[in-house]
């Protein structure tokens, strides 16, 4: 059997078919929530189990199990019977079976039982059979139900394409009962509809009123466009940017229509309608009507010219409640006529203004239509609209996009719907000297990261709860390295799955430890924070996973991104020297739109697969809660040769002489050093010694920093020792579990080439 990664995932969709598997890789630290959240996958289309080196993890626990060794995914096979919900039980076949051969057998006799007599007490036990049968059979194996799509309005519809990352999307809709987007940096958007589009004819000619919603939070607009062109080259456009907590002033974006009225023609003496105009528990101030004169008005005569006729029309309103009920009588909104001369259609927009409240309309045409076919003189009754009196209320921390378009050739209904901006969000930063700035334009994964953990739509945390000052360094840390995070979240994820991919932009991973959120930066760290050897390493606990490349070991990383010259996917592979790069593992790299940090990770994973081959796991008491989820340990074990650990049992600081608890030894031409544990846990040193009177004694060259305990009024320094450079193992921790009273450290053996690897 070939072995995989350590970091190793493989999805099986077929069990049936185990070769058509596809593995991909992990980041080292990851646990398998994390995972299938930078892959976004929230929850998988088919039931699905998860495996972890040949055990079971139940869903609950994908947030707490790490990805250190081979995680399996294998899709369980399904019952036939078409789509949706339903398939075939195999069950319920075998009992209908039974049901079928009891029925055969005893039918007849139970016929004879109820007074019947031949082939009609055999048809007639039978069937009593079978009914009998069939409910029991129901009852304990029910019949699959049909899976029906939720009703939108009901706040639990389906998820509806991304309109920024999929491509098929993409475009201006009314996603109704979907999450406001979040943009985060410097990104495209397609922002949704914010209020039902509608129309307004002025000057024989339509305009279009669209408000859309940008998303929640404060964003400098860089570029508005109507697909790839720049909307300023549009001249019949006219738009406004309504900041958080600003009104719209462009036009009245609070319209209702009623779906009634539909081009309907108005003859005299007939009245159309009435047609209720805005919706129960709403109320309007003013009743919008369309006229259209699909032909013109006029009347061609002899000498081939065209003269003059009129048309006129009239509407009227009454009041009505919440169901329909009359509230009143008709009552007059406005008696209309046109004169004109001309083979134009004429489209006609008049307002009136009522007392608030609900209403329906009726229309009538005054006049009577020349039916001759030498005359344009059709009435038709375009659209109703009602003008909201309290309006729609929006949330105050959102930036909304007015739109007022007239239609033109240049103007297309589709194009219409592709209005795309560049945004680029504006968030607070946090200094240790000043507090929260004012908001500010910047791409910071901290600052991100950040709002996430604060906003009113993320964890609502206060900033006790969050490692600012963490915060601001790595913020310092990934501006220097040209990261940033350029990201929209259009779609309902956790807020866990959420940090998740904003910290993985940045190559970190956020943890939870005593109440505060905190975020760790897989990066090259020279100084340990704790050092384990066999005086505080529990006997027997040390265990080491050697994970050899196989087969299936991925030897290039493809980095999946949405590049920022394009605004489409776009993806670049990546290998180390040495590698055939024939194949690639996949990491979708959310958040990131450029290629060079798209090429950074990717390399960094590859190194990562390279060269973090071993899993350390050993026990220890309480100091094992010392180091924390990313910190850099020392181990010194002489059983892997992984330097002499042990304890100082004397020492002379006249002349720097330690004695030791265990023999060392010296190899000839070559510098050896010792590093001391100090009282809280950490490393001092290593330090430069040359050897003593014995295997068990040692001269330091220099004092160390810090007082060496031989034992009377507390515990004895530790020491470990070896050759420079290896004195002990140094490895990067994945897992701290408390086990009674000890506690269980995993980790992984650390490579600095990990962490160069992105700079050759």
């Amino acid at each position: 059997m070939t072995e995989v990664n350590q970091s190793a995932v493989i999805m099986l969709r077929n069990p049936f078919k185990p070769s058509q598997r596809e593995v991909m890789v992990a980041h080292a630290n990851q646990t398998i929530r994390q995972w299938l959240g930078t892959q976004g996958i929230d929850q998988f289309d088919q039931p699905t189990i998860c495996i972890k080196n040949g055990n079971p993890v139940l869903r609950g626990d994908w947030a707490v199990t790490p990805i250190d060794g081979a995680v399996i995914f294998i899709t369980l096979p399904q019952g036939g019977g078409g789509g949706g919900g339903g398939g075939k039980n195999p069950l319920r076949t075998v009992l209908m079976i039974a049901v079928m051969v009891v029925a055969t057998v005893y039918g007849g006799p139970l016929g004879a039982s109820l007074g019947f007599s031949g082939n009609l007490a055999t048809a007639v036990g039978s069937a009593v059979i079978m009914t009998a049968g069939s409910a029991l059979v129901s009852a304990l194996v029910p019949l699959p139900t049909p899976n029906m799509p939720s009703f939108a309005g009901a706040g639990g519809g389906l998820a509806q394409p991304s309109p920024t990352y999929s491509l098929q999307g993409q475009g201006n809709y009314a996603r109704l009962a979907q999450p406001i987007p979040v943009v985060y940096g410097r990104h495209l958007v397609y922002p949704d509809l914010a209020a039902t589009p509608y129309g307004e004819y002025q000057g024989n000619e339509q305009f279009l009123h669209q408000l859309h919603c940008i998303g929640l939070g404060e964003y400098e607009i860089e570029q508005l466009r109507i697909e790839d062109t720049p909307i300023t080259s549009f001249e019949e456009v006219t738009f406004q940017i309504v900041q958080p907590g600003s009104t719209v002033t462009l036009f009245n974006p609070d319209v209702v229509t009623a779906p009634e009225v539909a081009g309907q023609e108005l003859l005299a003496g007939i009245w159309t309608g009435g047609f209720a105009i805005n919706p129960a528990d709403s109320e309007v101030t003013q009743i919008g009507i369309d006229i259209l004169l699909p032909r013109g008005l006029y009347y061609a005569n002899d000498a081939g010219g065209l003269e003059v006729r009129s048309a006129s029309w009239r509407f009227e309103a009454r009041p009505i409640d919440a169901e329909g009920y009359l509230l009143g009588d008709w009552f007059l909104l406005g008696s209309e006529s046109m004169n004109a001369a001309t083979t134009t259609p004429q489209r006609l927009s008049f307002k009136y203004p009522v007392s608030s409240g609900r209403y329906e309309v009726r229309a009538t045409r005054l006049d009577s239509k020349d039916t001759s076919s030498r005359v344009g003189h059709e009435v038709l009754w375009g659209e109703a609209r009602g003008y909201l009196a309290g309006g729609v209320t929006y949330p105050d921390n959102v930036t909304l996009l007015a739109i007022r378009m007239r239609a033109t050739d240049n103007l297309s209904q589709r194009s219409s719907r592709l209005i795309n901006c560049i945004v680029t969000r504006k968030l607070p930063v946090w200094s240790a000297n000043s507090g929260w700035s004012s908001t500010v334009t910047n791409r910071s994964i901290a600052w991100a990261f950040a709002d996430i953990l604060r906003a009113s739509y993320g964890a609502k945390l206060t900033d006790a709860r969050i490692d600012l000052a963490a915060l601001a360094q790595l913020d310092q840390v990934w501006t220097d390295r040209g990261d940033q995070f350029d990201g929209v979240f259009d779609q309902q994820v956790t807020v866990w799955e959420a940090l998740t991919r904003v910290a993985r932009c940045g190559r970190a991973v956020p943890f939870l430890q005593g109440g505060i959120v905190r975020l760790v930066r897989d990066e090259d760290r020279a100084l340990p924070v704790a050092l384990f050897s066999p005086r505080n390493i529990v006997k027997n606990s040390l265990k080491i996973q050697y994970v050899m490349p196989g087969e299936e070991t991925a030897d290039a990383v493809t980095v999946e991104f949405f590049s920022s010259r394009t605004w489409k996917p776009d993806e670049v592979t990546v290998s180390l020297p040495g590698s055939s790069s024939t194949n690639p593992a996949k990491l979708r790299l959310f958040g990131c739109t450029t290629e060079a940090h798209a090429i950074r990770e990717g390399l960094y994973v590859a190194a990562a697969n390279r060269y973090r081959r071993r899993i350390i796991t050993l026990r220890t008491e309480l100091e094992g809660l010392i180091p924390t989820y990313g910190d850099l340990i020392a181990i010194a074990h002489d059983m892997p040769s992984w330097g002499v650990g042990g304890e100082i049992v004397a020492w002379d600081a006249d002349n720097q002489i330690a004695t030791l608890s265990e023999s060392v030894s010296f190899m000839d031409g070559q510098p050896h050093v010792m590093a001391l544990r100090r009282r809280d846990g950490g490393v001092s040193g290593p330090h430069t010694v040359i050897s003593g009177r014995d295997s068990q004694h040692v001269v330091f060259e220099k004092s160390p920093d810090i007082p060496v305990e031989i034992g009377l009024s507390s515990e004895r320094t530790h020491f470990a020792f070896g050759v420079a450079e290896q004195w002990s193992l140094l490895a990067r921790v994945i897992a701290v579990r408390p086990r009674g009273e000890q506690v269980e450290i995993t980790c992984v053996a650390e490579n600095s080439l990990v962490h160069t690897a992105d700079q050759s």
